[in-house]
């Protein structure tokens, strides 16, 4: 819709979407209108998330792309965090009060929105386009490191609250320790997009696989909540480092196939939902047929192999600089 429409269009459509839905959560009376609410909402989330960041990308200087992807993922960090506060809220207040705001909030931003000006929609390559550019080796190599951290994080909301909660630690303090680690995330992200655009993408990337290798090993081993919240901390903030640098090099090496940003961050998309869905079924599968320490073993395999992977690639290409001219 973004490459059909322009990013201007879609953007306005998921606003639209996001606002009667939520007049739906505030005065729906029957499980079913409220499952629907939810969809649409979630519909009119993936327009406002492609359209978006593409939008933001296109008028973005290409030296300051990472530290602006950085700045849009924290703050979809923090509009997660806002989300329980809200539920709170409606608790307190009403729902009918609480979620008619959000949906003025909606109606706001998309006046905001229609007074800004956008690029045209320019003729696109397609989806077919974007699948052949899997292929590429770039493409490839931005759409692996996007899915690792999810693959992590999948893996983490599953084994870390189960736990706790052998540990004997009550919801609230599971939800405060995660409530922390986006909060220490939010921070990190527009940090290391900032360094990925002075020090090229696969600086913070590498620094990042380390310290994820080493988090996978740890993670399986406290015995006291306190320190597994820590752990989990420390974790969330090891992959917070390559989270916003690997997004921006898949937006690199998928411009550079002759792709447009709004395809992009669709296989940005694709790969977070395939490795978060991967990471927490499959690992949850495995720690519940063997031991926590299984699929937290295989992440430290995964990211150990990418690190070394990259490693022999920044030889390679520093070897070929080192060639003399012929």
């Amino acid at each position: 819709l973004a490459i059909r429409w322009g990013v201007k269009p879609t953007l306005l459509t998921g606003l639209s979407m996001l606002s009667a839905s939520s007049l739906g959560f505030a005065f729906a009376e029957s499980i079913v209108l409220l499952d629907l609410a939810r969809f649409l909402q979630g519909v009119g989330g993936a327009c406002m998330w492609a359209a978006g960041m593409a939008w933001l990308v296109s008028a973005a200087p290409p030296e300051r792309r990472g530290e602006l992807i950085g700045a849009a993922l924290s703050a979809a960090i923090v509009g997660v965090l806002l989300g329980p506060v809200l539920g709170g809220a409606a608790t307190v207040l009403s729902p009918e009060a609480v979620f008619s705001a959000v949906s003025l909030v909606a109606a706001g931003l998309a006046a905001w929105a229609w007074s800004m000006p956008a690029a045209e929609p320019e003729e696109s390559p397609g989806i077919a386009a974007m699948l052949r550019a899997l292929t590429r080796p770039a493409v490839l190599l931005g759409f692996w490191l996007f899915t690792i951290p999810a693959l992590f994080a999948g893996v983490v909301e599953v084994l870390v609250p189960l736990r706790m909660d052998d540990l004997g630690s009550a919801g609230t303090t599971i939800g405060a320790v995660f409530l922390v680690a986006a909060a220490v995330e939010a921070v990190i992200s527009p940090i290391a997009g900032r360094f990925s655009d002075r020090m090229g993408r696969l600086a913070p990337i590498r620094l990042g696989l380390v310290a994820a290798t080493v988090m996978a090993v740890l993670l399986p081993l406290p015995g006291t909540s306190l320190l597994v919240g820590v752990a989990v901390v420390a974790a969330i903030a090891s992959l917070a480092v390559f989270w916003a640098p690997a997004m921006a090099l898949l937006s690199d090496a998928a411009e550079e196939t002759g792709l447009d940003q709004a395809l992009a961050f669709s296989i940005s998309n694709l790969a977070w939902a395939a490795g978060h869905v991967f990471g927490a079924g499959v690992g949850g599968t495995l720690a519940d047929a063997t031991s926590d320490a299984v699929p937290y073993g295989l992440l430290a395999v995964a990211c150990g192999a990418t690190l070394t992977g990259l490693t022999a690639i920044g030889r390679r290409r520093a070897a070929a600089l080192c060639e003399p001219a012929a």
